[in-house]
């Protein structure tokens, strides 16, 4: 089942990341699919095919490294870089997907700006708060 959930998620990160096929990867979420974001708010897969679609727009021709791609039951963390053409910024995302009955139901995404990183080290410290 492990290695059934990570073709999963490598085929909709495939059809994405090269295609920018956003149906295709529309085609791998459940019905009842959510997106969970750090602020605790949530997505419908709706309202996040939606976002995915106008993001795309400007991100065309964005380069997705997958640096590691892990599973463990019906959970699968994809950690990835992720740059603007033309030298734009750059992103490492982690995201932690659950896969239920062969679709992604479920996604927690977390993103930091490569630039900041060195600020978010810290953020603890109370001296530079």
């Amino acid at each position: 089942m492990t290695t059934e959930n990570k073709i999963i998620v490598q085929r909709a990160l495939a059809g994405l990341a090269e295609t920018g096929d956003v149906d295709a990867l529309a085609a791998l979420l459940s019905d009842d699919f959510i997106h969970h974001r750090p602020d605790s708010t949530r997505s419908t897969k709706a309202e996040w095919l939606a976002a995915v679609r106008a993001a795309l727009g400007p991100t065309a021709g964005m380069r997705v490294d997958v640096l590691h791609l892990l599973a463990d039951t019906d959970h699968v963390v994809v950690h990835s870089r992720r740059r603007l053409p033309d030298g734009g910024p750059e992103i490492v995302v982690v995201d932690v997907l659950r896969i239920a009955d062969g679709s992604i139901a479920e996604v927690w995404e977390i993103i930091e700006p490569v630039a900041q990183a060195t600020a978010n080290l810290a953020w603890w410290d109370s001296a530079r708060r």
